[in-house]
Formats: C-alpha cells, structure tokens, sequence
C-alpha cells in the first residue's frame, strides 16, 4: 500500500469515526435517559424453542493429536517441542503430530487421529484449518482445542481462548474442560453456466449423476454482499503486514457499492424482500478489536443468528452504522426510523435465501464461491470444543 493510500485511508477512516462518535454521543444521551425503564430488546423471530443440552459421552482416553498448519504458524518445532513438554508435566501420553497439506487442510488428519483414538484433536492455524478439522470431528465425542495462529482467530475470541500465549493455549488444548457448541452448515445454487463454460464437466458420482451442492462448515459467520467484498479482497500479503486490520481497510473500497437485493425465508415461513448492504449468519457475535456485531448471539443455544446490515447516505450512513455497533455493545439499539443505517436481527434453524443476481459468500473468511441461492442450517451441539477451566 502507497503512502498516498495510507494517507486517503487514514482521511476517510477519520471523517467516519468523528461522525460515528456524535452518533455515540447522541444514542448515549438516549441510553441513559431510557435506564428508568427496563431495556427493550429487538425482535426476534423464533422457529421453535431451544434443545435441551445432554450430557456428552466422555471422550476417548487416548494420545493428544496435534493438527498444525506450517503455513499459519511461526515455529512449528517450537510448537511441538512445547506440546511434549507439557504432556510430560501433566502425566499424558506422548502427543501424536500431523501437518497439513496444500492437498489435505485438515480433514485427513483429523480423521487418523480419531482412528489411532485421540482423546483430543488440537487444531493450530487460521480460519479455514480450523473449519477443515470441525469438519471431521462434526457428531463425533472427541473434542476440538484450538492453537489460533491466523488472521481472525474468531472462534478462539469468542471463547476466551487467549490469541497470543502459547503456553496458556497448549495447557488449555491439554487440561481445560470440553462444552458442546452448535455448528452451522452452509449450501450454495450456483448460477447457470455460461455457454463458454460448457466444454467443461460437472462434478459427477461414480454412476455419471452430477454431484449434489457441498455443505460447508462454519463455526463464527457467514456472509455475503460487503462482507464477503471484505474477505475477497484482503490479499494473504495484507494480512500478513497488518493482521485483521487489513479487512477494514479493504472495506473502505467498497463502501459505495451496490446493495445486494434479495428474499429472506426463515424456516418454514413466508419470504421477505430485502435491499441490503450485507446479510450475515452467526453462530457468534464477537469481531477483533471488542466489537460486538451480533449481540444477542450465543455459540451453544441451538439457532443461528441472522443480520440484515443496510445504510444510505455515503459515509453518513457508515458512520451511522459504527455508531449503532458501538452502542449496542452497551445494549443500547435504536429504533428511529430516520436513522441512516439499519440492522435488523432475527433467529432461526434454517434460513433459504434468493438473490437477484450471484453474490460471493464467505463462511468464517473463506469464500465459496457465487451463489443465485442459499440454504442455511444449524447442527446443535456439533461440536465439542476445549475451553480454559
């Protein structure tokens, strides 16, 4: 990035944090003036009731299994030299250590380390590693422990596992407790192929039928519109300089692009038509830097929480939009209907979405291609994963 564009960034990222702050300022006013009355929280809409959450098998008694991307992190052998220390001091079996592949990110290894019998499968690398390991332990009683060595690291931040203490993420992968998280699965129409394109075949089985649609795994967000605009153009190189920042300052290219037209259904009711800036799917609320996006949304409550994110008004409306993220964190939501930004909240199990034309979608900072369609669905209690005691 030029120092021009730093320079431009940097005038831009300003005027919207000085407009957002006398947002903050006015809805702050709001807040403490309507703390006589109890809070109001935004409707919802709910399919069915929560499942009740059983107690999960024990896991095997087996070896530790170390899944670790030697792409995403920085010293592998310090890693493994690390992880053997502390099986050593807490009276565990001798760790089992695979590395992933550009051919295999992760599935393969964690289905032989189910196989040898792994007590535990502790993941080490970004997002996407992290979502190919989730993958295979989908169902399964042997719970996932996470190293986060990527970009986002979402899933380790809305567990409260620490993001940057090696020591204290082996010993929680090791000695923490398991809890049951939902998982979210994802499936995309593509669009039609174009007549250039049909000199190329699909994707067909064994007896020549074209394949069915893959479902891909998500654990924090997916997304489509400005959010997946974001993930599309944050380069590995920017990310590697500058960490998660690098998503906002892609974002800031595309904060006048066109709103995304589409219709909503959740579950079994009616379709909504929606004009928006970006549609996401949560499974988690929490973004880098404390923001929270997704207030309402918890990891184990059996729903995915859906956000239809809308502005008009150029920068008044963005800035409009951090003011609102702001101010929700500190449950606070507006309800003007003036206001330049929107987002509108619902909860479901399963959401089916049409879109006008084809989008990219991104799930946990992947994308997965165009989609005309989506259908969208929770798995409760997916996934065990390993938390600090």
């Amino acid at each position: 990035m030029t120092a021009t564009a730093a320079l431009v960034i940097g005038i831009i990222a300003l005027s919207i944090a000085v407009i957002a702050l006398g947002v903050a300022v006015v809805g702050y006013r709001e807040l403490r003036a309507s703390r006589a009355t109890p809070a109001m929280r935004a409707p919802r809409t709910t399919v069915a009731p929560s499942p009740a959450h059983d107690a999960a098998p024990p896991a095997p008694e087996g070896p530790a299994a170390f899944v670790i991307n030697p792409v995403k992190v920085a010293d592998v052998d310090a890693l493994e030299s690390y992880a053997r220390l502390t099986a050593h001091e807490l009276g565990l079996p001798e760790p089992l250590i695979y590395r992933t592949t550009v051919e295999d990110p992760g599935v393969g290894q964690a289905q032989a380390a189910m196989a040898a019998g792994a007590s535990v499968v502790v993941v080490a690398g970004g997002d996407g590693t992290v979502r190919a390991v989730a993958e295979a332990l989908a169902g399964s009683i042997v719970p996932m422990a996470l190293i986060p060595s990527g970009t986002g690291n979402l899933l380790a931040r809305n567990l409260d596992i620490p993001v940057d203490n090696l020591q204290q993420q082996v010993r929680t992968a090791l000695s923490g407790r398991d809890m049951a998280m939902d998982l979210g699965w994802l499936r995309t129409v593509p669009p039609p192929r174009e007549p250039d394109d049909a000199d190329e075949a699909p994707d067909v089985d064994l007896t020549g039928t074209p394949a069915p649609p893959r479902e891909h795994v998500f654990l924090v967000m997916a997304g489509l519109g400005f959010d997946a605009a974001m993930v599309a153009g944050a380069d590995d190189e920017l990310k590697r300089r500058v960490g998660w920042v690098a998503y906002f300052i892609v974002g800031v290219r595309h904060l006048h692009a066109r709103r995304t037209r589409l219709a909503l259904r959740l579950g079994t009711g009616d379709w909504h038509q929606q004009r928006v800036r970006t549609l996401l799917f949560a499974n988690c609320g929490r973004l880098p830097a404390g923001i929270v996006l997704l207030p309402d949304a918890e990891i184990d409550d059996g729903y995915l929480d859906v956000a239809a994110i809308d502005t008009r008004g150029g920068l008044i409306g963005w800035a409009s939009l951090l003011g609102r993220v702001m101010l929700q964190g500190l449950g606070w939501r507006s309800r003007n209907a003036y206001n330049p930004s929107r987002i509108e909240f619902w909860r479901a199990r399963e959401i089916a979405v049409r879109l006008d034309e084809p989008h990219a979608v991104q799930v946990d900072g992947d994308l997965v291609g165009d989609a005309i369609a989506l259908k969208v669905r929770v798995q409760p209690d997916g996934l065990r994963v390993r938390v600090r005691r």
